[in-house]
């Protein structure tokens, strides 16, 4: 076999007809790496004579190498001699000759390390990743010395100035705070050109405050010809309004505050937003605690008070005894030698009315109330809620500038973009003026009574200004776990000296009777105990409410309001109290109670079931029938019911009717259909919710 050549019965002979020879010619023998004709092993190739003896000259024999030339300046100079002369602090191992094996130094292993003596932060919280570029530490360190300090973080974790300032005088470094110039300050450094060529005269913003039932949403009612008193519980104002009306061809603005003394908050908010201040005291009761709180809210605010004396046409009003109380107060009548309007009026049958709103107009006059509409607005939130076709729904008061419909606004938390306006009398309006009040669609979330909304730039700005306060209120956010608390055993608690906190979770219809709520609750603060409401806002109470009651063991509160059918069966699995109340007395009372161990409840509401409503049946002679589908539990003829509607409660009472088909029923299992008839009520509503329950009486 010759792969190369022709011949058979040879060798094997790669390269032709010879045996193996790697180096080429036809001689035998062995291997020759040089390539000659000699036989024999390995051999060193042949050096000419010259060469041979300048390589013998510059042999070193300790170290068993020849020397490169150089020039004559470093002739014997190897790189690590030559890296010593420029300095280099080099070991012996640092510099190898030879391709094999090499290392290379970098310039940052043979600089020292930079020392930070001063580091600065930007914002009112930076992240433990950030001070680790900033200081020149790594995370790990930053978070072994915040471990010592009894935290632990995470390298997202936020810390606030006291803590990274602390971390830093550990590492040897000065921490200051340079906070850059935030979205915030931004919309703050707006300068708009408010001159007096700018300025024209704008409506008057009016408050009308006062004790309950001393007839002050009567008195605005004859004025604008309108009912609101009908529909609201117990014929008390619990929702904020703002209204605009015609007088003597010039607008003036109402805001109709509630006068119960839960509602601080929203009469502060009133008298903050006003102009003038109507103090309603009626003739047949006198100055009563309510009185003199929204008196000392008026005065805080430093505006003017026009005192309407209601209820003259009773056979028992005494007008003197009246005028009296509040001179005692420091309020003097003109006829008295005082400043302050005093101004006889009855809101039934409209006597003196004409002259208290004529007083209305000259103090408005007194003032020379103007603003620039040619600006962009700003104004302040009166109400809010989610509605459940329009989303978010703001009643905002206009304060100065025009708002348009289009215009980015923030407010608090919330921003958005105006898709509707609506004013007072429900009429869509393109643009609203200085102090006039207006229902704004557009927000993206549901903002606080009582923020100031303000029409930004451009939507880029809004969204930072209200990324900024979220970061801020999270921030200042503080949730302390522990055990669970009820209010059944809060004063074994407090008596054992385990609670410290109370933390509530308010969630109500609207947004004002949630802060109302609030202020009212967190005054029941005691030595012992203090209360405070962690979260509140308007709408049903949710699973997230449910989750962060566990979180912080918090007591839900509920005000007109219901939990949906997840949060309800979470708060069982949690063990979370939550207490649902349509009277604002009874929730304050009950919490006061169980702070001073006198809590003892006699009934327990038990939820039998719950049903939807299908389609709605007008029967002649019967009344409204709701065609149901129960989809929980079961409905009793003998049980309770309640109607919500969005999770907001519309109406409770008993059942009338109870069918299944045509036949009458005592009760209806989960998964059959059937008709609910509820007394002396007809306005149900396709997507409402029955729920049925009954009260089981408990021994003391």
């Amino acid at each position: 076999f010759t792969p190369g050549g022709a011949q058979g019965g040879r060798p094997f002979t790669p390269g032709g007809q010879r045996p193996f020879t790697p180096g080429g010619a036809a001689r035998p023998g062995g291997f020759s790496a040089g390539g000659a004709g000699r036989p024999g092993g390995f051999r060193k190739p042949e050096i000419a004579p010259a060469v041979e003896k300048e390589r013998v000259s510059n042999y070193d024999p300790n170290k068993k190498q020849y020397i490169r030339q150089h020039d004559p300046e470093h002739i014997a100079k190897n790189r690590k001699q030559l890296a010593r002369d420029a300095g280099m602090d080099m070991h012996d191992d640092d510099v190898v000759r030879g391709k094999r094996g090499k290392k290379r130094v970098s310039a940052q292993q043979m600089m020292e390390p930079i020392r930070i003596d001063k580091a600065f932060m930007t914002a009112e919280t930076i992240t433990v990743k950030d001070l680790s570029e900033r200081i020149g530490k790594t995370a790990a360190e930053i978070m072994k010395k915040l471990l010592l300090l009894g935290t632990m973080a995470t390298i997202n974790q936020e810390l606030d100035f006291d803590t990274a300032s602390l971390v830093c005088t550990e590492f040897g470094v000065e921490l200051e705070k340079k906070l850059d110039k935030t979205a915030e300050d931004i919309l703050s450094d707006e300068n708009f050109n408010d001159t007096e060529e700018n300025l024209v005269p704008r409506p008057p913003v009016v408050t009308i405050m006062g004790h309950v039932d001393h007839g002050k949403t009567t008195l605005l009612d004859y004025i604008r010809k309108s009912r609101v008193a009908q529909g609201e519980a117990g014929g008390i104002t619990q929702h904020i309004g703002a209204y605009q009306v015609d007088v003597n061809n010039r607008k003036v603005t109402f805001l109709d505050t509630p006068g119960h003394e839960a509602f601080t908050a929203m009469r502060a908010r009133g008298a903050t937003a006003t102009d003038i201040v109507i103090l309603v005291v009626a003739a047949d009761d006198g100055v009563m605690p309510q009185t003199v709180e929204a008196l000392n809210h008026a005065r805080a605010a430093k505006v003017p008070i026009i005192v309407a004396i209601t209820k003259i046409d009773k056979h028992n009003a005494n007008i003197d005894r009246v005028k009296q109380d509040l001179v005692n107060r420091g309020v003097l009548p003109e006829e008295w030698g005082g400043d302050t309007i005093m101004t006889p009026v009855s809101a039934v049958t409209g006597e003196n009315v004409d002259t208290l709103l004529e007083m209305i107009l000259l103090v408005a006059d007194m003032q020379q109330l103007r603003a620039n509409p040619n600006r962009r607005a700003r104004g302040v939130i009166i109400e809010a809620k989610l509605d459940r076709g329009r989303g978010p729904v703001a009643t905002a008061l206009v304060q100065n500038g025009t708002l348009h419909v289009g215009d980015m606004v923030v407010a608090g938390t919330a921003y958005g973009r105006i898709r509707a306006m609506l004013d007072a009398q429900g009429k869509r309006v393109d643009e609203a003026g200085p102090s006039t009040p207006v229902e704004i669609i557009g927000f993206g979330d549901v903002p606080d009574a009582g923020d100031d909304v303000m029409a930004v730039e451009d939507d880029r700005l809004s969204r930072q200004v209200a990324e900024e306060r979220k970061t801020k209120a999270r921030a200042a956010m503080v949730k302390s776990p522990g055990s669970k608390v009820s209010l059944d055993d809060l004063y074994t608690q407090i008596s054992e000296g385990q609670m410290k906190d109370l933390n509530l979770i308010v969630k109500a219809d609207v947004q004002g009777s949630v802060e109302a709520v609030t202020q009212s609750l967190e005054r029941l603060s005691m030595d012992e105990v203090r209360v405070r409401v962690i979260h509140g806002g308007a709408g049903a109470i949710t699973e997230n409410d449910v989750m962060l009651a566990s979180t912080a063991s918090a007591i839900i509160i509920g005000f007109n309001v219901r939990p949906d059918n997840g949060a309800a069966d979470l708060a069982k699995r949690e063990d979370i109290d939550v207490r649902l109340y349509r009277v604002i007395y009874d929730a304050i009372n009950d919490v006061e109670k169980a702070m001073k161990g006198l809590l003892a409840p006699e009934f327990k509401e038990t939820v039998l079931g719950r049903a939807q409503v299908r389609q709605v049946f007008k029967v002649t002679g019967v009344g409204t029938i709701a065609g149901c589908y129960v989809v929980d539990g079961k409905i009793l003829r003998s049980g309770m019911v309640r109607l919500t509607r969005d999770h907001i409660v519309v109406f409770e009472g008993k059942i009338a009717s109870l069918k299944h088909l045509k036949d009458d029923a005592r009760e209806i299992a989960q998964g059959f259909e059937c008709g609910i008839g509820i007394e002396r009520y007809n306005d149900v509503k396709v997507g409402d919710e029955i729920e049925c329950y009954i009260k089981e009486e408990i021994a003391r």
